[in-house]
């Protein structure tokens, strides 16, 4: 079975010109995308990484009336322009007409697809940035999403579907307290932990169907072809306890690690 790795150095700032070249060389290529929840308080470092921005409707909002926040001894409106999303797609119920115009006149791409009501918002970002960089590779492909997780129930239950709907593009959940992504059973899994940026506290959650066996290492409470199901086993409150997590399940599984505060 081919091993996946997993990395959060979107996490870590560069710190010399150096490493900024090297991390440039070595890291993954990144895609953000932006929903209509808070924004994590490391949005900008998020920014910085990525390739490119893309806000789902109303995540537009939290960009024009929270990156000043982030920012507060310079000009808001000088940082509205050094942080403008290269495109603005969903159904644009939830945008304010306001926000539409600054960013549509900076030159900010918009792809209104009010007529499609059957897919969420996160669905159609994700679908578009799969179809604007159709030759990378995947296996150093990622795209970071914040505003998951939090807020109402039924949003955060459709973002994780959309980790199942698009299972080989590697997808990050972010708030400011932990992220989530998804460890396809078709792989052997090792994520690298950074542990300045994020843990200790971990969990390995089943979604649409029980895990009938599944080994780990690295953690406190290591599984040992271990059953997890609702109802029954579920790896939460972990703890990691090594810089090299091991995973390999025989179902689909999420790995979640809490985020240290910024």
């Amino acid at each position: 079975m081919e091993l996946m790795i997993h990395s959060s150095s979107f996490l870590l700032p560069n710190t010399t010109a150096g490493e900024e070249e090297d991390n440039r060389r070595h890291s993954p290529t990144y895609a953000l995308v932006l929903l209509n929840q808070r924004l994590p308080k490391f949005t900008p470092l998020l920014w910085q990484h990525a390739r490119v921005r893309v806000c789902a409707d109303g995540g537009a909002n939290r960009v024009y009336d929270e990156m000043p926040l982030l920012f507060p001894h310079e000009d808001a409106a000088h940082v509205r322009r050094r942080f403008k999303p290269d495109v603005i797609k969903g159904d644009m119920d939830s945008i304010r007409s306001e926000v539409l115009s600054f960013y549509s006149e900076l030159g900010t791409d918009v792809v209104d697809e009010s007529d499609d009501q059957d897919t969420t918002d996160l669905h159609k970002c994700i679908a578009y940035i799969n179809g604007v960089m159709p030759n990378v590779d995947k296996s150093s492909f990622c795209i970071l999403v914040t505003g998951a997780l939090g807020g109402r129930f039924d949003h955060e239950a459709g973002n994780l579907n959309v980790l199942h709907r698009f299972s080989t593009t590697r997808i990050t959940l972010l708030s400011d307290e932990c992220l989530i992504y998804l460890l396809p059973k078709t792989h052997r899994h090792e994520i690298h932990v950074n542990s300045s940026a994020e843990g200790p506290h971990c969990g390995l959650v089943p979604m649409g169907m029980p895990s009938g066996r599944t080994t780990t290492t690295g953690l406190q409470w290591d599984l040992n072809d271990a059953e997890m199901r609702f109802g029954g086993l579920v790896s939460t409150s972990n703890i990691v306890k090594a810089e090299r997590v091991t995973v390999e399940s025989d179902a689909d599984l999420l790995w979640t690690i809490s985020i240290k505060k910024f």
